[in-house]
């Protein structure tokens, strides 16, 4: 898969969200790298085997006052590790925004895995 290709996915991803968790995207940035680095091992000593890593405040704990832009990065590599064809890399992708999206509204790893997210 293309860099291109990848980049899609994840932008068809959040073009499929329903309206209402679309609509509350406007303070986040998706960011796509090939690997986690060391920034990313500070925020989990387990990254490198992130797929994605959610940075910010969810949305249920935030204050009234405008927080700093969340960040959603995606790590092509360690998807493509997983993979094992172009219909995996993809679903994988798909996958991994939405488990992302899910920490920015509040979710937790367990909540998500209870509702397979």
């Amino acid at each position: 898969m293309t860099d291109d290709e990848f980049t899609q996915v994840v932008k068809e991803t959040i073009k499929t969200l329903p309206l209402e968790f679309k609509s509350q995207l406007d303070n986040v940035e998706i960011v796509i790298k090939d690997v986690p680095d060391g920034e990313d091992f500070d925020e989990d000593p387990g990254a490198d085997h992130l797929l994605g890593l959610y940075h910010g405040i969810p949305k249920t704990e935030r204050e009234s006052y405008s927080a700093l832009p969340d960040k959603i990065t995606i790590f092509k590599q360690p998807i493509f590790a997983i993979s094992h064809n172009k219909d995996e890399i993809t679903q994988n992708i798909k996958e991994t925004v939405l488990h992302e999206l899910g920490h920015h509204f509040g979710l937790s790893d367990a909540a998500m895995e209870q509702h397979n997210a």
